[in-house]
């Protein structure tokens, strides 16, 4: 935007969105590394069985049962929550830059940008199964 009628300047907007980003890495970092310590504390001396391999609980397959297990302190479900915000991070910064688009009413950036979120949230979703 380089007019002077814009309500939103183009800096504005990067350092919203860097700070987005920044803060979206850091938080779940620290839910990672939180869910990590709470794992260790209960599990940190069991002796791993390597004779079988046992995926993740279904409760944690889904974010409606990772939300869950994670509101009950599970360490698995805060590592995945962790892990969960992770991943949307980005995908929020796409949302983001659509709204700026349209609040800046660049028809072409805002529908290149929701077809990006599309086909973001269209893979997320598990795609053509």
């Amino acid at each position: 935007m380089n007019n002077n009628n814009s309500v939103i300047s183009d800096a504005w907007i990067d350092e919203l969105i860097g700070n987005l980003l920044r803060v979206g890495v850091v938080l779940s970092s620290l839910i990672v590394l939180i869910g990590g310590g709470l794992y260790l504390a209960r599990h940190g001396t069991e002796l791993p069985n390597y004779q079988m391999f046992w995926g993740e609980p279904s409760d944690l397959r889904s974010v409606l049962g990772i939300v869950r297990d994670a509101w009950s302190f599970s360490g698995r479900g805060i590592i995945q929550f962790g892990l969960l915000l992770l991943v949307a991070t980005p995908v929020m910064r796409v949302a983001f830059t659509v709204v700026f688009f349209m609040i800046q009413r660049d028809r072409i950036y805002v529908g290149v940008t929701l077809i990006v979120l599309s086909v973001l949230l269209f893979s997320l979703a598990g795609g053509a199964r």
